[in-house]
């Protein structure tokens, strides 16, 4: 099967398979909030992303792999993004995970405050953390570096198809740290043929949105 990233809510997953690490994609809520469940291949070890909505529907994806789950990331404190983490921690007692600056906006208190510059290790990978501010204070940005192909990032609300995430929201959020966030640390960082996996809808590479970030800055949004 072609992994395409085209989910919605209630319907199935989508499964991308790497050499080493197999990427589960759902979409969850009226918002059509993204899950991701990422494999490890050799160990069987998973990593949930975004617990946001229906936990149910969660731990059946956790169990579409290997049926435990050792990690558990949030992206950012909004909401949207957090209504299933309380009872996917409990059910599974996973690690919790968060950016240390938005951890206090969490239903659960992660077990592990990241910074920008960690590596979670997801048995015998790594993930390369992230922090960018602009969105919230400490939005994770999670990226998989396949040694037999191109980086996958998973980039919360901070990077879509078309643009940054919302920065009108609230006044601690600021397009201008995103921008500058999100092209340091994403589009300076990786090649053309990166994808990425949002938040919220369909993914994307960064050689389709590398030539709108000119227009992005004028914009402002």
């Amino acid at each position: 099967m072609t992994y395409t990233g085209d989910v919605t809510p209630g319907g199935p997953s989508d499964v991308r398979e790497l050499p080493d690490l197999t990427i589960r994609k759902m979409s969850v809520s009226s918002m059509h909030n993204n899950v991701y469940l990422l494999t490890c291949r050799a160990t069987g070890d998973q990593l949930l992303i975004d617990a946001a909505d229906d936990p149910q529907r969660c731990l059946a994806l956790v169990a579409e792999g290997t049926g435990s789950l050792r990690h558990l990331v949030t992206t950012h404190r909004h909401w949207d993004h957090t209504r299933a983490l309380t009872d996917v921690a409990e059910a599974t007692g996973a690690v919790t995970y968060a950016g240390d600056l938005d951890a206090e906006g969490l239903p659960v208190a992660p077990t592990v405050r990241l910074v920008d510059g960690d590596r979670i290790s997801l048995g015998d990978l790594s993930l390369d953390v992230a922090i960018v501010s602009g969105h919230t204070a400490a939005s994770v940005v999670l990226a998989y570096r396949d040694p037999t192909g191109h980086a996958h990032v998973f980039t919360g609300d901070a990077l879509f198809p078309g643009g940054v995430g919302a920065t009108r929201n609230d006044p601690s959020q600021s397009f201008d740290d995103l921008y500058r966030d999100v092209t340091a640390k994403i589009f300076d960082r990786y090649d053309d043929d990166t994808w990425i996996y949002p938040g919220h809808g369909g993914d994307t590479t960064l050689g389709v949105e590398r030539p709108h970030l000119e227009e992005w800055r004028d914009r402002g949004w």
